[in-house]
């Protein structure tokens, strides 16, 4: 292992616990200090949106911040013909961290607010209406960002990220988890956030099938010819 390869690990396991952290904790502190549904959701919302901002500010030169398996597997994909292609193998290594990162996240949170850590929630999320949510949820995300990398604009992605999952709290009826990771985490926190885990395998093909539709749409829409793009739009195919 690199020593490069070494921290982009590091960061997407602290990344990714950092937000399931922000994600769980924000939601057990709204949950104990208001009874109204609605001022609990926009407290969780503006919280998670402000802390993965943040987070993607902090751990992006690291090695992109992707804190998401979506996200991961769409850079993997894209950049496998591109001077910033990788090894499969490295992916898988990512995505685990960030499975791992998200559990301790989730048992971090609890340990700071006295809940038992890491109980199996109890909290079923399931329907049509929901798993299309995640869809949406996932989509908007993957186009968010995979345009923003396409059009040279990647600067601009903590706060349109942040936004885009900050508004999907409200326009979707999931609440928009958009990511496999953060899901499999909120299955081990039986609190506001919790999704119990006979919930998270829909979840999770959802947000994949809503990863897959958001990256191609902005692959349609913003086209790199290779042979006429510039240094900089070569590396973009990375993602």
């Amino acid at each position: 292992m690199t020593s490069a390869r070494g921290r982009r690990l590091l960061a997407e396991f602290t990344g990714t616990g950092a937000l399931v952290a922000v994600v769980v904790g924000s939601g057990i502190a709204a949950s104990r200090l208001s009874t109204d549904g609605a001022l609990r959701l926009l407290v969780n919302a503006l919280v998670t949106a402000m802390g993965l901002a943040v987070l993607i500010l902090v751990f992006a030169p690291a090695g992109g911040a992707h804190f998401n398996p979506v996200v991961t597997g769409a850079d993997w994909a894209l950049g496998r013909r591109t001077q910033h292609r990788y090894g499969i193998g490295q992916a898988a290594a990512v995505i685990a961290c960030q499975i791992t990162g998200a559990i301790a996240g989730a048992a971090l949170a609890d340990v700071m607010f006295r809940q038992a850590a890491l109980r199996p929630s109890h909290t079923d999320r399931t329907g049509t209406a929901l798993l299309v949510s995640e869809v949406v949820a996932t989509a908007g995300l993957m186009l968010v960002i995979v345009t923003l990398a396409r059009t040279g604009r990647t600067q601009h992605a903590p706060w349109a990220v942040g936004a885009w999952i900050g508004a999907a709290y409200w326009f979707t009826a999931s609440t928009s988890f958009a990511n496999p990771a953060v899901t499999i985490g909120r299955t081990l926190t039986d609190t506001y956030a919790g999704i119990a885990p006979s919930s998270a395998p829909a979840f999770i093909a959802a947000q994949i099938v809503g990863g897959f539709l958001g990256t191609l749409l902005a692959v349609v829409v913003h086209p790199i010819r290779r042979g006429n793009a510039s240094p900089e739009e070569q590396a973009q195919l990375a993602g």
